[in-house]
């Protein structure tokens, strides 16, 4: 890994955990502050369709965080790839119970990571093992090569 990518994995992850700070203490003015002001800005909540441009995309947080019953939530398994003024985190979501994944995108502006689109969806089964390819069966009717 070059010299600095390793701060900026740094960065990102500081900015992902804000953004789920902000999330589970219902700080609207700190949520607000990690979504990007100049890039364009989109947001798809679990069941929601597409929330497109940041009023749109703030309006609907406050309505999430205005909430009283707003679930507490927690990151896991985060894993943060940059893209040169942009970056992506993939992470699993914990709430009530409940795994989602998600994805989080991030751009460069005035010199922090800002927030540009946040996605996340129901997990039908976690971790999934995939077994090694000598043990997947072959698929019914195949009966192979002699």
């Amino acid at each position: 890994m070059a010299e600095g990518s390793w701060e900026m994995d740094r960065e990102v992850l500081a900015a992902n955990e804000a953004f789920y700070r902000a999330f589970t203490t219902q700080d609207f003015d700190g949520m607000d502050k990690l979504w990007a002001s100049s890039a364009a800005v989109t947001c798809i909540h679990p069941g929601w369709n597409a929330v497109r441009g940041r009023e749109p995309v703030m309006a609907s947080w406050q309505s999430i965080l205005s909430n009283p019953e707003a679930p507490k939530i927690s990151s896991a398994n985060v894993t943060v790839h940059i893209l040169g003024s942009a970056a992506y985190v993939i992470c699993e979501e914990h709430l009530r119970g409940t795994v989602l994944i998600a994805t989080n995108v991030f751009v460069r502006e005035g010199g922090e990571w800002k927030m540009t689109h946040h996605q996340a969806g129901h997990l039908l089964a976690a971790r999934v093992p995939v077994p090694p390819p000598e043990e997947v069966p072959p698929p019914a009717g195949d009966r192979g090569v002699n």
